[in-house]
């Protein structure tokens, strides 16, 4: 049934080859590009492995079941193991963006509702943060922009696990669907009515690439140092740190205030732009892309969100899969469990159609 995956085998054997040669540890991109892969192919060879045992079981138990009737029971056991086995690989199996096994830079900018919006900024900034310690992933803040009250007109975050793993476990294969426009309806704290707002949020989840998957050209760039703004003080808003990149041939600007000597700045503004140039480039060269792609929008309009938080309900709806929960509380504490869940499941199930459709 599988056959047409059996190169798979030949590409785990050459991975886990160049695992064990000392000498690949000395590139450290292609080391960690290497084991992503690995990772990757892990569980589908050895679901292969399993599939074909328990075939070779099932025909030699139906051999015998002529001369012993036990063995016919055996079969149908068999056999209902191997339907979960290959309900399993046709998943693992199921194309996938192959940036799944990788780390995520994560941007939320405020939009709609001012000050209260810069607040919403900061809890999807709290959510994902809480929600990332209990997968054992780090959060670094690489560039924000505080408001007063201590919101976010802009945050930029990288999520990265410390190791390697599948992609369904993995920052950006987890993250990914949370890019698009975040709806909450709550009682700002700057509201001394008690009336209901709606503001929002836009949230857009990119792939943490290596300096060696994307190639810049240094003439295409141009960069300018500016002083840091906003909240800071010991040095930070006194010297002319900030820098702000621009990526001639596409447009494409990036910035970074919040580190102290201007290389360091330089240094994130790079992870920055090559995340964005990387899912760019994926963007305008699939015109079929995936569903979870195309839901991150680039606007903070109210119209084209993907989530709605509700405070007075203490409900949370997620309006791409129909998904509703009563546990926004738990939500924004980091317990995503069940929303994260079944997004990949939603995910899973498109990729599936289209594989029947192929």
């Amino acid at each position: 049934m599988f056959e047409s995956a059996h190169h798979l085998r030949d590409e785990f054997a050459e991975l886990e080859a160049a695992l064990s040669d000392p000498a690949i540890h000395a590139d450290v991109a292609r080391a960690r590009r290497v084991g992503r892969r690995y990772a990757e192919l892990t569980p589908i060879v050895r679901g292969m492995d399993e599939y074909e045992r328990l075939a070779d079981d099932i025909a030699a138990a139906k051999e015998l079941a002529a001369e012993d009737p036990t063995f016919a029971v055996e079969a149908e056991q068999l056999e209902a193991q191997l339907s979960v086995v290959t309900e399993r690989l046709t998943k693992l199996l199921a194309p996938r963006d192959p940036n799944d096994s990788g780390d995520a830079l994560i941007e939320i900018k405020s939009g709609e509702g001012g000050e209260e919006s810069a607040l919403f900024a900061g809890d999807l900034l709290k959510m994902y943060s809480r929600y990332a310690e209990t997968r054992g992933w780090k959060v670094e803040i690489l560039d924000s922009q505080e408001t007063d009250l201590g919101g976010y007109k802009s945050v930029t975050a990288a999520v990265k696990a410390s190791g390697v793993g599948e992609p369904d476990k993995m920052p950006y294969g987890v993250l990914k669907f949370e890019g698009g426009v975040h709806r909450v309806q709550r009682v700002p704290v700057t509201e001394s009515q008690g009336r209901v707002h709606t503001s929002a949020a836009g949230v857009l989840v990119m792939p943490e690439v290596e300096e060696t998957e994307v190639e810049i050209d240094d003439n295409d760039l141009r960069i300018d140092v500016f002083r840091s703004s906003g909240p800071g003080g010991q040095g930070v808003n006194t010297t002319d740190s900030a820098v702000r990149i621009t990526h001639l041939p596409s447009g494409i600007v990036v910035s970074c205030q919040n580190e102290r000597s201007q290389l360091q700045n330089r240094e994130q503004a790079m992870r920055m732009l090559r995340a964005r140039l990387i899912t760019a480039a994926e963007e305008q060269a699939a015109s079929a892309a995936s569903a979870a792609r195309r839901s991150q929008v680039r606007t903070v309009d109210r119209s084209e969100r993907i989530r709605t938080y509700n405070y007075a309900e203490n409900r949370i709806a997620d309006h791409r899969i129909g998904f509703k929960a009563y546990n926004l509380d738990q939500v924004l504490n980091g317990d995503m469990a069940a929303l994260i869940t079944a997004l990949q499941e939603a995910d899973t199930a498109e990729r599936l159609s289209q594989m029947g459709e192929a």
